[in-house]
């Protein structure tokens, strides 16, 4: 974060306001911004925008999450007659695209802290308060949702008021305005409705000024040469790499001469050939940006995240961004199947796949990529499972066939003991599940910190539970709850080594012959377990068909075809009792790997397998193993 408070300011642009929208996953921060631009004006009457239109990414809209920080800027009228500008950041609100949450904070001088009115704050309202707490930055609540028939406003607004303290917040940034809304219906108010029941405004005036009375205005120094920190990275056919800044001195200009501090050091003359300035969607060309402008810039093809724009004559940095480290690794490596390059794959390569995870770090900070024992393969750090497994999604998109290994924690050593990352596990549950939750986190060395019971019948229970405790965890507790619980984890911090934690109670059913799956074998393979695969699928040995009953691999037969006889059989082939197969995605694909599995990515499939594909090289590898 920009030492750029504690440099010694004598004036501000009053026209600009910078702000960053965040919140905790499904809180409404996409749909809250639409309504800002749809009441500002930004869009035409006659002109068609889909419904979160700041989420523009395919994956963003299937999941109904923000992945990447993005900003728009709003126009708006004062109540004293001035255009002012609103610059807004919406960022992600899963701590898993911490880095994007990061980066945004570090282009803005406050944020609108969004709560849903019934569930409170949540894990990842505590990972993204606390960051800016930490970066000493103004607040507004915004309680959203406060039409939700089960609404407890005033235990939310107390709820938040202790998660201020809790993080250690001064007592000016805990005197906070409170703004309740309903992003749905783009209304909001100052005025506390009963729960259940709309604002009493008619639109986002209150949040509009409130936003202008308590957001500070970009302050800089008089004649203080230039200063723009690039904080995100973009991409054109026309223009190439767009580094997208925020001006924090002096003045920048299309076709300027300026120093391109970088992060290694060094100090190179560039010439800005495009300057671009954000108006509500659309990125629009612009002569010249000053003082808290967000911009976007091309003609620097190498330009990185954290590097610096400064003048000519005296060129000086930023500080550069910093993340925190990552939690969750896995390897990802070239698809090594048998059945590798034949389902539409078109970069099978180690060049194409390395080249794919060296273009990601350039713009995803929160990101390590280290070299393995194989050539084909790297190790990649992230801050969690999903944001890896949505790098992986999106390589598969591109056309990509990869093999992917098993989530694993990052450790580290401190004062000659190893320690592992600790999560901060949210649980909101039936409290008929509570004795069930309680003893699935047990078996994970997960320890109960809080618990809270509404009245409602539902139950929120706090734990801290090591991070390699917490793979493979959702499915289970899904299972257990019957779909109804809801668990969110945030990063907490690291502790010491917790000891062996029980993996996966089950065990697999691994294919041990190559060819296509039949009907006649299935129906006697589903009693040993759940099935994977459907009649003619396509598999090979080592390729893993099905979940077993009981805690031990079985190798099956699963190509097994019916004897042709000249009997007929009384009871013929009873092929209607046969049960569909449990289709798992990517992500429960990666949940249900043990260590000496892995999983398959192509354009078209998901399968997983055994690391070593071969049944007896599995069995040697075992009794080596045994003997060591």
């Amino acid at each position: 974060m920009s030492d750029r408070n504690a440099l010694p300011n004598d004036a501000v642009r009053s026209s600009i306001r910078n702000v960053a929208i965040v919140a905790h996953v499904d809180h409404g921060k996409t749909t809250l911004v639409d309504a800002m631009l749809w009441q500002s004006g930004a869009f035409g009457a006659h002109e068609h925008i889909d419904e979160r239109a700041m989420d523009s990414n395919d994956l963003e809209r299937e999941k109904g999450i923000t992945i990447l920080a993005k900003n728009t800027a709003v126009k708006y009228t004062s109540p004293d007659g001035e255009p002012m500008i609103i610059n807004i950041i919406d960022t992600p609100g899963h701590a898993d695209f911490g880095g994007e949450v990061e980066r945004g904070l570090s282009m803005v001088d406050g944020i609108v802290l969004l709560v849903d009115a019934s569930e409170g704050p949540l894990p990842q309202t505590r990972f993204v308060l606390r960051k800016a707490l930490a970066a000493k930055m103004p607040v507004i609540l915004v309680i959203n949702k406060v039409d939700r028939p089960d609404a407890r406003i005033a235990e939310v607004v107390d709820e938040t008021y202790e998660l201020f303290l809790d993080l250690d917040a001064d007592e000016h940034q805990i005197e906070f305005p409170i703004v309740y809304a309903c992003a749905r219906d783009g209304k909001a108010s100052l005025n506390r409705p009963a729960d259940g029941t709309l604002p009493d405004s008619e639109n986002l005036q209150p949040l509009f000024t409130t936003i202008l009375s308590t957001i500070p205005a970009p302050a800089y120094r008089e004649g203080a040469p230039l200063q723009a920190h690039v904080t995100n990275l973009d991409a054109s056919p026309f223009l190439g790499r767009i580094a997208l800044c925020r001006v924090f001195q002096g003045t920048i200009r299309k076709g300027q001469q300026v120093a391109w501090c970088r992060h290694d050091g060094t100090i190179q003359q560039v010439k800005i050939t495009e300057l671009l300035m954000t108006e509500a969607l659309e990125r629009k060309p612009a002569e010249s940006a000053g003082q808290g402008d967000i911009i976007a810039i091309a003609g620097i093809p190498e330009i990185m995240i954290g590097d610096t724009l400064a003048d000519l004559e005296n060129p000086v940095p930023l500080p550069l961004i910093t993340v925190d480290e990552p939690a969750i690794s896995m390897t990802i490596g070239t698809n090594s199947s048998p059945l590798s390059g034949r389902e539409k794959g078109s970069k099978v390569t180690a060049r194409l796949v390395k080249d794919r995870l060296d273009r990601e770090l350039v713009g995803n900070v929160s990101l390590r990529v280290l070299p393995t024992e194989r050539p084909d393969t790297w190790e990649v750090q992230g801050r969690g499972e999903l944001a890896l497994a949505i790098l992986v999604e999106q390589m598969r998109r591109e056309g990509f066939e990869l093999t992917v290994g098993k989530p694993q924690v990052v450790t580290k050593e401190i004062r000659g003991k190893v320690h592992e990352p600790v999560e901060r596990l949210t649980v909101d549950a039936p409290e008929e599940y509570l004795g069930a939750i309680t003893q699935l986190l047990a078996v994970r060395k997960g320890r109960m910190e809080t618990m809270t019971n509404h009245g409602t019948g539902w139950i929120r229970m706090e734990f801290l539970v090591p991070s390699r405790g917490l793979i493979g965890f959702r499915t289970e507790f899904l299972t257990d709850t019957r779909g109804t619980g809801i668990g969110h984890q945030v990063f907490e911090g690291y502790e010491p080594w917790f000891g062996e934690l029980r993996t996966r109670a089950t065990g697999s059913l691994v294919a041990d012959r190559a060819g296509a799956a039949t009907s006649f074998a299935m129906i006697n393979l589903q009693e040993r377990g759940t099935m994977f695969v459907e009649p003619t699928t396509e598999v090979y040995e080592g390729m893993i068909v099905g979940e077993n009953s009981r805690a031990d691999d079985m190798d099956v037969n699963i190509t097994k075809e019916k004897k042709l006889t000249n009997m007929r059989s009384s009871t013929g082939d009873d092929f209607q009792h046969l049960v569909p197969p449990r289709h798992l995605s990517l992500e429960q694909s990666l949940e249900f790997c043990r260590e000496d599995e892995c999983v398959e990515v192509t354009p078209t499939r998901v399968r997983i397998r055994k690391v070593i594909l071969s049944q007896t090289d599995r069995e040697k590898s075992r009794g080596r193993r045994a003997k060591s």
